[in-house]
């Protein structure tokens, strides 16, 4: 935090104040350096911070609190923290499913739709045609093989996260890997629908992007989705990426069980079969 104060330190907060011009202050701000600029206007102590953002906001409150109540004070009720360790309650717990989710999907796209646009203008894919192979069979032998690299990648993420952060799995483990099956259709549903016509390599990415990067930064993956306006929170429920992470999450740390959460995963199996179906109708082979 950067103002025309003089330096200082101000107990455990370890703020320090520098002298700075405005467009220096307002520069550090967009950066992300600081997030709240401290104004002695007059004996008179102005706080400039976006009240949407939580860091600065708990800023702020500190600070407050320390030229209101003392730094002594400030020392005090610090010793009152008790930091939250329980299993399920850290941000570990809250990022971990979602990681495992929004690997599910970038994998699935990526892998699959990326492969077929990429064969596809290499001419490869009118060469499988001409084989007696079924042309639904080549695409469930990707699929497949997509499943399988997912639970590869899934356990050890989980693996890592176990036994260096403590993550545990508190709901139902066959749960866990019908919701694992039901987001792979799902996604490898959307991803044969996503290559289904175009050969061009950048058209593919594109497509990919529009379709991945949404629900990357909406669906709760970093952060609750409950930070974006109402109106669209019933939205951003529905998207299948929130769904799975939504349901993965509960089972690691909601001690849900199969019959918890059948129905998102009915809901994602079906996403993924209509979108298969839809993009074999459509698939261009050549």
């Amino acid at each position: 935090m950067y103002s025309n104060l003089p330096i200082k330190k101000l107990g455990n907060l370890s703020v320090v104040f520098q002298e700075k011009s405005w467009n220096e202050a307002y520069t550090l701000l967009k950066k992300g350096n600081i997030s709240v600029i401290l104004e002695d206007s007059i004996n008179e102590l102005k706080y400039h911070f976006d009240p949407a953002n939580t860091e600065a906001l708990s800023l702020y409150q500190q600070i407050n609190n320390v030229f209101t109540y003392g730094i002594q004070a400030y020392m005090d009720s610090q010793q009152e923290i008790k930091p939250l360790t329980i299993v399920g309650t850290r941000y570990i717990d809250f990022l971990l499913p979602g990681l495992l989710a929004m690997g599910i999907m970038m994998s699935c796209t990526w892998g699959i739709s990326y492969t077929l646009i990429d064969r596809r203008s290499k001419k490869l894919l009118r060469r499988m045609v001409a084989t007696p192979m079924k042309k639904a069979n080549f695409l469930l032998a990707l699929i497949t093989a997509r499943f399988s690299m997912n639970l590869v990648e899934g356990l050890i993420l989980f693996l890592f996260a176990w036994l260096y952060f403590g993550v545990q799995i508190q709901g139902s483990i066959p749960a866990l890997l019908v919701l694992f099956v039901a987001g792979n259709m799902a996604f490898s549903g959307i991803s044969v629908l996503i290559s289904s016509r175009t050969a061009n390599s950048e058209i593919g990415n594109g497509l990919i992007n529009a379709v991945v990067t949404p629900m990357m930064v909406v669906s709760g993956i970093f952060f609750s989705y409950h930070n974006f306006p109402d109106w669209s929170i019933p939205v951003i429920r529905h998207l299948p990426l929130t769904i799975l992470a939504d349901s993965v999450r509960s089972i690691f740390n909601e001690n849900l069980h199969l019959m918890d959460i059948y129905v998102e995963a009915i809901v994602l199996a079906g996403t993924g079969i209509v979108c298969f179906i839809a993009g074999l109708k459509i698939f261009k082979w050549y």
